[in-house]
């Protein structure tokens, strides 16, 4: 079957219920999975871009080893090399945007800071107020970005889909689920801020949990053919 031809699963997605799920799945190994995740985002951090997208897909694929019914394996996290070229593009086109937003933001800022001194205080209000406009517009297509491609690494990750495929399959889905979507992002954003409540060490602590959370929507939406069947077979755990 032609994975992009697949028909995924629309309503599946309730965010509170789901991350109340995803705790009890991950509880007995959170600290395998919280290493998991850690290494993952620092190996990414060592060159940043370029590690991003196999660690994302070596994340997703130990996650869904565990949520499948196996255990969650470091060693599936340096699987996602496997997956090199696909997630490495897949990556450039989410990054892409970010940095036109980072122009968006600090271009503006460097004329207003050599101009300031010959802009009048009604000028520099309007100006102000453009610049807080365009940043308000960017972040919401970059909110809407990450919302669509939510499930493009696991879709590479578990189907081996090139990048292209990933984002119109993981587009498709996402649409289709946005309220489950919107609200699973929302959740997310809550337990972020409340980790970095947390004197920010608490960002580390629930990383795992959002990521973990992410992976059991994408199941829910893209099921193991094994599981229309009552059955539970890790793709990765074998």
């Amino acid at each position: 079957m032609n994975i992009e031809q697949e028909q995924f699963r629309v309503g599946v997605i309730q965010p509170i219920e789901l991350f109340k799920e995803t705790w009890q799945l991950i509880k007995d190994e959170y600290w395998l999975i919280f290493a998991i995740t850690l290494l993952g985002m620092v190996v990414a951090s060592l060159v940043p871009i370029v590690l991003i997208g196999p660690m994302m897909c070596g994340i997703y694929m130990a996650l869904l080893a565990k949520i499948d019914g196996g255990k969650a394996d470091l060693q599936l996290l340096f699987k996602g090399f496997d997956r090199f070229l696909p997630s490495l593009l897949l990556t450039i086109i989410i990054v892409g945007p970010f940095f036109v937003m980072l122009l968006g933001i600090y271009i503006p800022m460097v004329v207003m800071a050599l101009a300031g001194e010959r802009m009048s205080q009604e000028e520099l209000l309007i100006f102000i107020g453009i610049l807080i406009a365009v940043e308000l517009v960017l972040g919401i297509i970059m909110v809407g970005l990450h919302s669509l491609l939510i499930f493009a690494y696991p879709l590479i990750a578990e189907h081996k889909l090139t990048a292209m495929q990933a984002i119109r399959l993981s587009s498709r889905a996402s649409w289709q689920n946005l309220g489950g979507i919107t609200g699973l992002i929302a959740v997310a954003f809550g337990l972020t801020i409340l980790g970095y409540l947390m004197l920010c060490v608490g960002i580390y602590l629930v990383l795992p949990l959002i990521m973990a959370a992410t992976a059991v929507a994408y199941r829910k939406v893209f099921p193991l053919e094994t599981q229309r069947f009552g059955e539970s077979v890790s793709s990765f755990g074998r």
